[in-house]
């Protein structure tokens, strides 16, 4: 699967083993983002992407994070996170607070009903993971297969640009 071979029409593009196996990856990702998301949209009314935000406010404790550090954790621009922080805020999920490092700054950070929704979506998301995610590989595979994904989300992130 080395994908060397000269590609000179759209068919060899579209049989390409580098391109399909890509197409693969994005596709089984964006097909278990779509089951899993709905999962805790209908079972905990929160957006996957709400969901991500609570855990890494949970990650990060007290006394929270700036909504740049946010942004950067989720590839947010700063005006996307901040639209999704308070739709957080108006649902009870997060707080802002001051900055004690600094005075013009601000803090987000879990609410008590942030972190009951955080424990609540877990316990749901990791079911459905055993379920759509872990359970259809072959038992002698899924440690690797995990390590392979954490390597090339790790070499992806690295390869971004930091927010400024």
């Amino acid at each position: 699967m080395d994908g060397q071979a000269e590609i000179s029409t759209a068919q060899e593009a579209a049989n390409n083993a580098l391109v399909l196996a890509f197409g693969r990856l994005q596709g089984a990702a964006n097909r278990l983002e779509y089951i899993l998301g709905r999962a805790l949209e209908q079972e905990c009314g929160i957006s996957h992407l709400m969901f991500e935000v609570l855990l890494i406010l949970g990650r990060a404790g007290e006394p929270g994070l700036s909504m740049r550090a946010v942004a950067q954790e989720q590839v947010l621009t700063t005006g996307g996170a901040t639209r999704l922080v308070d739709r957080m805020e108006a649902a009870g999920l997060v707080a802002r607070a001051e900055d004690p490092g600094d005075r013009r700054g601000r803090l987000v950070r879990l609410t008590p009903k942030g972190e009951e929704t955080a424990v609540t979506a877990s316990r749901v998301h990791v079911e459905n993971i055993r379920r759509y995610f872990v359970e259809p590989l072959p038992p002698g595979d899924r440690e690797r297969f995990a390590e392979n994904l954490r390597i090339l989300s790790h070499t992806a992130r690295d390869v971004l640009p930091r927010l400024p």
